[in-house]
């Protein structure tokens, strides 16, 4: 039952008039209708009693359309015609034949975990499309994902209790040493990373506090080792590779890594876990749900220094 105001208008109400109006009399629109031609007069009767108009002029040429009456079908079509697109589309998101997925990530992330997965979903649902946001950090991911602007998110884990999340892979943190370096094995000690001029991310990079925190609990203070800051990974590799200093980095993040590079693990091990998050407690469509489905089977191994 349609309610506009205080008016109760039915679906079926406008459903024989669209009929009365095609076959242009009441006994035809009810053998069409599989109703009774009592029922389709009541249908009119009533319709016509609720709008305080006459739709149609009855008589030996059967029922024509008044003026007014031209209108109100008019609307009726309409009004049936966006009934039919309101079901067909909830439908087809039911059945994965449409719909977007807006997935907001780290560059890593959209690198070297999401072209896989994507490449997998557009086999299973070619309608979906993949909306991708870039944001600098996984901050930025997850308020991306609070705000509602981004459905799935790339995170760092652990992240809050607001988010539902689980682990991708585990990426280790690297020395990236220039090509002038001497090392005898792939781990490097505090000295040998600290002979060079230190390239970080600037202050305000969630990667910069991580960094400086894990060295402060080795007892190491990095401020006067701090000769660039630089919030590009691919800017600190580059300039790795000039000899302009020494990085420590995600490995993903570095990557791809020019072979010249000399690469180390840390003298105490450092990584971060990639997860995949969703806000916790919403309700989320079939094709958030399909994603996710196949985020689950490409998650990678550990990644590990060579």
């Amino acid at each position: 039952m349609l309610e506009l105001n205080n008016s109760q208008i039915k679906l079926s109400q406008l459903r024989a008039l669209l009929a009365v109006a095609e076959y242009g009399n009441f006994s035809e629109a009810a053998l069409r209708l599989d109703l009774s031609q009592s029922a389709v007069s009541h249908a009119i009767a009533s319709l016509e009693d609720e709008l305080g108009i006459l739709l149609f002029s009855r008589g030996r040429q059967g029922a024509i359309p008044t003026p007014v009456g031209e209108q109100v079908i008019e609307y009726a079509r309409q009004i049936l015609q966006l009934l039919e697109e309101m079901v067909a589309a909830a439908k087809s998101e039911k059945s994965l034949q449409s719909g977007t997925v807006r997935v907001a990530c780290i560059r890593s992330a959209a690198t070297h975990i999401l072209p896989s997965a994507i490449a997998q979903f557009r086999r299973r649902s070619p309608g979906i499309a993949i909306d991708i946001l870039e944001h600098f950090d996984h901050l930025d991911v997850e308020q991306a994902i609070r705000e509602g602007q981004a459905d799935v998110g790339f995170t760092h884990l652990p992240t809050s209790a607001e988010f539902e999340a689980w682990e991708i892979l585990r990426d280790e943190y690297v020395a990236l040493l220039p090509p002038s370096a001497h090392l005898k094995q792939n781990q490097c000690t505090w000295e040998e990373l600290f002979a060079y001029p230190l390239i970080v991310p600037s202050t305000n990079n969630a990667c910069f506090t991580t960094l400086r925190n894990h060295l402060l609990s080795a007892g190491i203070r990095i401020d006067n080792q701090v000769a660039y800051q630089v919030n590009e990974d691919s800017t600190s590799v580059s300039m790795v590779l000039q000899g302009l200093g020494a990085t420590i980095m995600p490995r993903l993040a570095a990557e791809p890594i020019p072979s010249a590079l000399r690469v180390c693990s840390l003298p105490v091990p450092l990584e971060r876990v990639i997860g995949v998050a969703v806000l916790a407690n919403t309700l989320l469509t079939p094709a958030v749900f399909s994603f996710l489905d196949v985020l689950r089977g490409v998650a990678s191994p550990p990644v590990k220094c060579a």
